[in-house]
């Protein structure tokens, strides 16, 4: 059940106060061996969380956790970060192995309150964080050195990457303990066959598998909206 008590001016003070504590430098080791996707699914007032661990260099599976809990925070634009956190902890727990870097389904720094999901994900687990976006919130794209960034307000806040000819480009910023530089050259490291990278390709499917078994196991069909989130937002304002 959702937290009838959340407060919209409380939560955008706490981003607030998380961006100043984001590092925009690198803090990954020279050698990535392993590499995650992070993000989740809903179902009336559940979430599901679901990590996937590939191996950098052939992008093949070695390890998968999902984990369930109570959507606890209703589905406000810009604030989708304190949503998404508890379901997205609770299974990186569950892991085994240590990724050096994750990915996830949302905005970082490229965000109003300068801290998106992904940003907020690393400062929470203290590890290197990415985000990959499929839309953008804030800022223009604009050209600089044959590369194309999102600035606003005069300050470069992400890159803009076509992963696939013929294809809307993807946003990547920076979540937490890596450089732009970095972030994208991870980014587009990990990129197969199609738009988004591996990592949160298997994560996606592995949310949307364990949504419908949840689903199937509580005899439903639909998923039924919360009272939070009768009117749809974009997915990607984390």
């Amino acid at each position: 059940m959702s937290t009838p008590s959340f407060s919209i001016p409380k939560a955008q003070k706490a981003q607030a106060l998380l961006c100043r504590k984001i590092v925009q430098e690198d803090r990954i080791p020279e050698r990535i061996r392993l590499v995650a996707g992070v993000d989740a699914a809903y179902f009336d007032e559940q979430a599901i969380g679901a990590v996937a661990v590939l191996d950098y260099e052939n992008m093949k599976i070695v390890e998968s956790q999902t984990a369930k809990c109570s959507a606890r925070f209703p589905y406000v634009p810009t604030l989708f970060s304190f949503r998404e956190i508890p379901p997205a902890v609770a299974c990186i727990r569950k892991l085994r192995l240590q990724p050096e870097v994750f990915l996830a389904d949302a905005q970082g720094v490229g965000h109003p309150y300068w801290c998106g999901f992904a940003s907020h994900l690393g400062l929470a687990i203290g590890k290197p964080t990415i985000g990959v976006a499929k839309s953008r919130l804030i800022g223009e794209p604009i050209e600089i050195g044959g590369k194309v960034f999102l600035v606003h307000e005069g300050k470069v806040i992400g890159s803009v990457v076509t992963t696939k000819a013929g294809a809307k480009p993807i946003y990547v910023s920076v979540g937490h303990l890596v450089s732009l530089a970095s972030a994208v050259r991870i980014v587009e490291h990990c990129v197969r066959s199609g738009r988004v990278p591996e990592p949160l390709a298997v994560a996606q499917r592995i949310a949307s598998k364990k949504r419908k078994q949840e689903m199937a196991m509580a005899g439903e069909t639909l998923c039924t909206p919360s009272r939070f989130s009768e009117t749809r937002f974009d997915a990607y304002e984390r």
